[in-house]
């Protein structure tokens, strides 16, 4: 049988155990092991040496535990039977996972029964490179990523199915608001498997959840999906419609001031007051009315304008002189008229003058 001369690893990096193919080793062998690996030397299940990083010639002295099991001289090219390990201490990234079955809770904010998976990513490392030869490895000659995973997805299925209904449960989180819980849910289950991994000398490192599978197709979950947000939808117009309300309301608000504001800079630059103005339109209304009975509010009227000066003022004088002009000639004329011989004043409907005799024209 031969015997190797150099010992190295040469699986790929993906690989988390590679076993050596040759079990007769030469003493005087160079052992090659590269960074983040260790090689460890087994017999029958049983550890005998581990070696780190680095080259390393076989030697008597660094090989205590199989000198004294072989009985080993020293100097001699002697060889001897074991096998050798090679581990992958490197951090295995982005490994993939996902629940083989759906996951049955009821839903605790519209209490309907629902069915969902789940599926994400996880980051594995060994932390006991003689556990995971004892425990996981065995006999075999290769340990993938992909096969440490098919043999712990019992325990992530397990421990995802028990925990995510019972977190959901407890914290009363809707299936419509799950996704903002993924790292809570997350932490959760790593904390529980991280037990079952270490068990077996592997370190998870990482474990999440990226995806709730939600049940879609299910007509019931449909409906709920529209009840639930069309609550919010309502509760949204209804809050806009408020604040265009309001909206509405302070801009005609703002307009009533820019409207009062340029008005009263026009009083300003024509030189009169608003009580001045509120005057004139009395002036005014008096010019129009020439009954005799508004005396009494021509009064009020002339005595509301004593306050008006300057050019509006005569205005308004001249206009409730005008006025009161016309009403005192209306109520001097008798309802009869004047005799044109004697100027004495008729009665209403006379045909002669009662003082005069002079028969009406």
């Amino acid at each position: 049988m031969a015997i190797t001369s150099v010992i190295k690893y040469e699986g790929d990096n993906e690989t988390f155990v590679w076993k050596h193919p040759m079990t007769d080793f030469n003493m005087g062998s160079e052992l090659i092991v590269h960074e983040s690996q260790e090689a460890v030397f087994m017999l029958n299940g049983e550890v005998l040496d581990v070696f780190g990083p680095g080259s390393h010639i076989l030697e008597t002295q660094n090989l205590p535990v199989i000198k004294n099991l072989f009985k080993l001289g020293t100097g001699g090219k002697n060889a001897f039977h074991a096998e050798c390990y090679f581990i992958n201490l490197t951090e295995q990234m982005a490994i993939k996972w996902g629940t083989d079955s759906k996951i049955q809770y009821l839903d605790p904010e519209y209490q309907f029964p629902l069915e969902i998976g789940a599926c994400g990513q996880m980051s594995l490392g060994v932390a006991d490179s003689a556990k995971l030869l004892i425990k996981v490895v065995g006999t075999e000659n290769i340990l993938t990523r992909e096969k440490l995973t098919t043999y712990f997805r019992a325990f992530i299925n397990n421990r995802i199915k028990s925990t995510i209904p019972q977190i959901i449960i407890e914290n009363k989180i809707s299936i419509f608001s799950i996704d903002q819980y993924l790292t809570v849910l997350s932490d959760s289950i790593k904390s529980k498997l991280a037990e079952d991994f270490i068990d077996y000398g592997i370190d998870l490192k990482t474990f999440l959840i990226t995806t709730v599978v939600k049940p879609d197709e299910d007509p019931n979950y449909r409906k709920f999906k529209d009840l639930h947000f069309r609550k919010y939808t309502d509760v949204a117009e209804a809050e806009l419609e408020q604040k265009l309300s309001v909206i509405k309301e302070q801009t005609k608000a703002q307009q009533t001031v820019i409207e009062a504001e340029a008005l009263a800079k026009k009083r300003e630059l024509e030189g009169y007051t608003y009580q001045q103005e509120q005057s004139f339109e009395v002036a005014k209304e008096m010019a129009k009315n020439d009954a005799v009975g508004q005396l009494n509010n021509v009064g009020i009227g002339l005595g509301m304008m004593s306050g008006v000066g300057g050019t509006l003022g005569q205005q308004v004088g001249a206009m409730a002189t005008s006025a009161m002009s016309g009403v005192t000639a209306q109520s001097e004329t008798p309802a009869g008229g004047f005799c044109m011989n004697c100027g004495k004043a008729l009665p209403a409907g006379a045909n002669f003058c009662p003082a005069c005799g002079t028969r009406r024209a």
